[in-house]
């Protein structure tokens, strides 16, 4: 059994297409980032950081409990614990790690302060704005470039490099990165074909109606990115 630990923010997304992608059994334990359950003794001592997801596999290494935190680590776990989505030879697992590592040190960071600025900041920073703009655009050229080349991010098979970069670009990322998928149409017949996949369909829908992008109340915001994240714990 897996528990885990979720919000429906893109990195929660990736942990729960994967868990739906593997069939493996779990329970969910939501984790208002909003209301700053995030900080709660309890969920630190499963992620240090304080992020985001988080997943306890209760039947993990030598059969006892064994938590996971970061997105990237958990879709490694998962796909090493159930040999699915990870290839076996050598060449082909790298070529799957090279763009995971893609998603996790570019896409995301990225695209994360990008959406920061377009839609959350309360100041107007343009030069913020046209900076990481200007960057995921980039990023979007380098997906569509290689989407191009291959039907899938590592090659011909679908992988956990995929289930990682998906979920930010979903529409309701686009619109908040003010992309227009249009101008990368490798990259939209890739997305478009990954939406089709029961499993990333479930794996989305997991708390949808929660998470609500932009305009978050006082709270909201000082628990998402204001100095409540960076007090000791």
């Amino acid at each position: 059994m897996i528990k885990h630990y979720y919000w429906p923010t893109p990195n929660g997304h990736k942990t729960a297409i994967m868990l739906e992608e593997v069939e493996l059994e779990y329970e969910l334990y939501p984790i208002d980032i909003l209301k700053g359950e995030q900080f709660a003794p309890e969920f630190i001592s499963i992620s240090p950081n304080h992020r985001i997801p988080a997943i306890i596999d209760t039947d993990g290494p030598e059969g006892r409990p064994y938590p996971v935190f970061e997105s990237g680590a958990i879709l490694l776990y998962l796909a090493e614990k159930t040999g699915r989505l990870w290839p076996g030879d050598m060449k082909s697992r790298y070529d799957v790690m090279q763009w995971l590592m893609f998603q996790m040190g570019k896409v995301g960071p990225m695209f994360g302060q990008n959406g920061y600025f377009q839609g959350y900041c309360p100041e107007h920073v343009p030069l913020a704005k046209a900076r990481y703009h200007s960057i995921s655009m980039q990023i979007y050229d380098v997906l569509n470039q290689r989407l191009g080349e291959a039907e899938y991010l590592a090659g011909n098979d679908y992988s956990i490099a995929d289930v990682a970069t998906y979920p930010w670009i979903l529409p309701k990322q686009q619109a908040m990165h003010k992309i227009d998928i249009e101008a990368f149409p490798q990259v939209k017949r890739w997305a478009n074909e990954i939406s089709k996949r029961p499993a990333v369909q479930r794996g989305v829908a997991v708390l949808a109606d929660d998470m609500k992008v932009g305009n978050p109340s006082n709270d909201a915001y000082n628990n998402m990115f204001g100095n409540e994240q960076f007090k000791q714990k």
